[in-house]
């Protein structure tokens, strides 16, 4: 997928591309078989490595879409921004919305960018035995089918460690936590005009303005990761640091401006890494740290937490997501491990389910917008998994060799990226996944959701 932007991070150039015959995402080995035919063999991440010779090969039958994006400079994180394309999207082809900030090797190369991808086609399943009477046709119809991606950049003079976004009513706004160590909030419109109109920008490229904030928070007095939108009050946010310090924002009149209590929340002991409102509650929202507990805390009662599981993974707890329309959130850690916790039952201690597939820390997970038993994570492994609750074991039929002694809640392994760093489901596309990693985006859909 070529992008039109023409404001380059240096000489790299921002591209986006659909699957090749190299691309690498649920792996498949195969071996010679005694009759001479490749037999398939299913590959799974950390079970077996993979022996002298052999290589990884993708298997397109698993995929409902699949495609890959870079954008110069790799991005840290990434939202969704929600648009005015429709709910519950199944056709192909499929649009979206994206804002990122990217991690260059020198400030000044930083970006804050806002993406529109269009054209997405599903995979297509090649038919065998089948030639083209008519190349020509064929190309044209290729040439219909590649995707394409508007891509608008404003320089931003520092790391970007996380962007989150939300609708206040005509604005569209992302909260960013970066290297300066302030959060910043800055208004999309002009990049959201430019990806939907070439005279704007036309004009968006010519002006090659640096990012300018809308309102910008320096209390925290170090750098952070943690930031999160309110669901159910707009403009209000969350944000906490590396110092183990939260601050809650509330918005005030005119959309341009926020009054942030300076006395903090501050139950932590050690970095706060992540934190999630309520989707249900106004006041309520969680977050988890280094300190390796959770907390759930309501801004009615400042200072300190009002539940906690202070040792609720064995090192580090990076990520969490609280559940849209169940009691649950769902955690991931240093170690590696998967937690999902009742609310209900938060204050035992105890996790209701537990799952230890992947092989390295988790980098982050999200419960699935439009169906509250499933879930993804994705983590330092290079691995994307996805996963169901609601699977028991005796629902799973018989299995091939090597995955019988898989969870029989997981349901899919994706791979093929380096450094995987956030994954998000589409809020408005059932099933569609993104993630972004040092080697860039992927943006597809399994057969298993």
């Amino acid at each position: 997928m070529s992008a039109r932007e023409e404001d380059t991070l240096g000489e790299e150039e921002d591209v986006m591309e659909g699957m090749d015959d190299n691309d690498e995402g649920v792996e498949m080995e195969e071996e010679e078989g005694a009759d001479g035919e490749e037999d398939k063999k299913v590959y799974i991440p950390g079970i077996e490595p993979l022996q002298p010779g052999e290589e990884l090969d993708m298997d397109r039958s698993a995929y409902r879409m699949y495609h890959e994006c870079q954008t110069g400079a790799p991005c840290l994180s990434f939202d969704v921004l929600r648009d005015g394309e429709g709910e519950g999207r199944e056709r192909f082809p499929v649009s979206m919305l994206l804002c990122a900030g990217t991690q260059a090797e020198t400030a000044l190369s930083n970006r804050l960018l806002v993406m529109r991808m269009h054209n997405l086609h599903g995979t297509q399943k090649e038919k065998e035995g089948e030639e083209s009477s008519d190349e020509e046709s064929d190309d044209d119809e290729d040439e219909d089918k590649k995707p394409q991606m508007e891509l608008a950049m404003l320089p931003h003079y520092a790391g970007i460690n996380r962007v989150r976004v939300t609708r206040r009513g005509e604005q569209a706004l992302a909260a960013v936590w970066s290297e300066k160590g302030q959060v910043e909030i800055f208004d999309l419109r002009d990049q959201l005009e430019a990806v939907h109109n070439s005279a704007a920008m036309a004009g968006f490229i010519k002006k090659k303005k640096e990012a300018t904030a809308l309102f910008s928070f320096s209390g925290h007095m170090t750098e952070g990761f943690a930031v999160d939108w309110s669901p159910t009050v707009p403009g209000r946010l969350v944000s906490g640091d590396c110092k183990k310090n939260i601050h809650v924002w509330e918005p005030q009149e005119g959309g341009t401006s926020w009054q942030i209590d300076q006395r903090p929340f501050s139950s932590h002991s050690k970095s706060v890494e992540d934190l999630q409102w309520s989707p249900t509650e106004a006041t309520v929202f969680a977050s988890c740290s280094v300190d390796q507990s959770i907390r759930i805390w309501d801004i009615r009662s400042p200072p300190n937490s009002m539940l906690a599981t202070n040792e609720a993974h064995s090192s580090d707890v990076n990520v969490i997501s609280w559940n849209r329309s169940e009691p649950f959130l769902l955690s991931g850690g240093d170690d590696g491990v998967l937690k999902v916790w009742d609310l209900r039952q938060f204050k035992t201690g105890q996790p209701v389910a537990n799952f230890k597939q992947h092989s390295a820390p988790i980098t982050s997970v999200e419960w699935c917008p439009t169906d509250s038993s499933v879930f993804a994570a994705s983590g330092a492994d290079d691995v994307v998994s996805q996963w169901d609750l609601s699977v028991e074991s005796s629902d799973v039929g018989a299995r091939v060799e090597g995955v019988k002694d898989l969870p029989s809640q997981l349901l899919f392994l994706h791979q093929g990226q380096s450094e995987i760093k956030e994954v998000h489901w589409h809020p408005q596309i059932p099933g569609v996944m993104i993630s972004t990693a040092l080697s860039g985006f992927n943006i597809f859909r399994t057969i298993s959701v």
